[in-house]
């Protein structure tokens, strides 16, 4: 089977849109999807700085959402063809952690969904001339047309909702706020600080305010803020000179949580002090540099972890969101732009340029 699919070939170059083959059928356990949408998180795009530890070529692509137009012999019938599908984060489902209900903290993750995926999957995937792409990034290199990926990583959805954007609930937007509503467990009357309003941080601030808390947004972007503004919060520009001091007389003496998606180590120390004692801050984003800890910061009871995925059972959290987009409490639409597939790389300058908070790429579906 043949579809298009962007391929990144080198860390330097642009994503190219060529013809790639399906050398094989669904097993069991997998299905095939026909992609209606596919989100671009900024950790597709760290690719590049990978250091060679990601292998191209490749087919990135790991928020898509789409339609199930086959599946293999012997599946237990959990998603069938026909069922429209979130995709998320790929894991063994054997492994202590998986048993557990935390995926996202499966011993595999990093092996299969960063850094080559699962070995079976490495001569399934070929560009034109027969040359084999990496394996299935994240379960789904869904920057394409179609995507083969373990039933597993599939969350069914209603039929009724727009497919098209739904496939950044299988990551960006369901670490945002699963860190808000499964690891913090915000309810009414908490308080919140969220660092960086991008779509990790604005999808934090949407669920804190769907649960009730009071929550404040930090971010360099006057546009940014204004949409964390819309959302709920109260915006604070980074630079505000004595942050942490201007949080704690917001919220009356400091948040019980904060969440950090910077990686920016200043920031994080303001985070820190604008804590509450027995505070608690979570980071998402991967620290790049040492992170060095001001004097004062990690007492009286304040906590520090980090949070992947949001903590999250896909097939838990994001039908929850889906529920509290459909009741007007977890708007996610509006932080999209769609792209067709083709306009990849323009997508991609826009998202480092800060232009667009979600895009969006839209392959061409066959089934229209």
């Amino acid at each position: 089977m043949r579809w298009q699919a962007a391929v990144l070939r080198s860390y330097e170059a642009p994503f190219t849109v060529e013809e790639v083959t399906l050398r094989t059928e669904p097993a069991a356990g997998e299905i095939l999807v026909e992609i209606a949408g596919c989100g671009m998180c900024r950790t597709d795009l760290a690719v590049r700085r990978s250091a060679g530890r990601s292998l191209l070529p490749a087919v990135l692509g790991h928020e898509g959402a789409g339609v199930v137009v086959a599946s293999g012999d012997g599946s237990d019938g959990a998603i069938g063809v026909g069922d429209h599908v979130v995709l998320s984060f790929d894991s063994c489902g054997h492994c202590r952690a998986c048993l557990g209900a935390a995926p996202a903290y499966c011993d595999s993750f990093a092996s299969l969904n960063l850094f080559g995926g699962r070995k079976e999957d490495a001569p399934r995937l070929t560009d034109a001339t027969g040359e084999a792409l990496a394996p299935r990034w994240f379960g789904q290199s869904s920057f394409a047309e179609y995507a083969l990926v373990p039933a597993r990583n599939a969350v069914r959805v209603d039929p009724g909702l727009p497919l098209e954007l739904l496939g950044p609930l299988g990551c960006g937007f369901l670490t945002g706020a699963g860190a808000v509503l499964n690891t913090f467990g915000i309810g009414p009357g908490d308080t919140l600080a969220v660092f960086g309003a991008g779509a990790v941080g604005l999808a934090a601030v949407m669920a804190a305010t769907a649960a009730g808390a009071l929550t404040v947004a930090v971010d360099r972007h006057p546009q940014r803020l204004s949409l964390a503004e819309r959302f709920g919060a109260i915006p604070l520009p980074a630079a505000t000179a004595g942050l942490p001091e201007q949080i704690r007389h917001l919220t009356e003496g400091g948040v019980q949580y904060a969440l950090d998606t910077t990686a920016s180590p200043p920031l994080i120390n303001d985070a820190l002090r604008a804590l509450r004692p027995t505070g608690s801050l979570g980071l998402v984003a991967r620290l790049h540099t040492a992170l060095p800890l001001e004097p004062g910061t990690v007492d009286r009871g304040r906590s520090i972890r980090h949070i992947c995925e949001g903590d999250a059972l896909p097939g838990l959290l994001i039908p929850r969101l889906t529920g509290l987009w459909q009741a007007g409490r977890f708007p996610f639409d509006q932080l999209i732009r769609t792209y067709p597939l083709a306009d990849i790389n323009e997508a991609e300058r826009d998202c480092d340029a800060g232009r667009v908070v979600k895009p969006v790429l839209l392959p061409e579906r066959r089934s229209r």
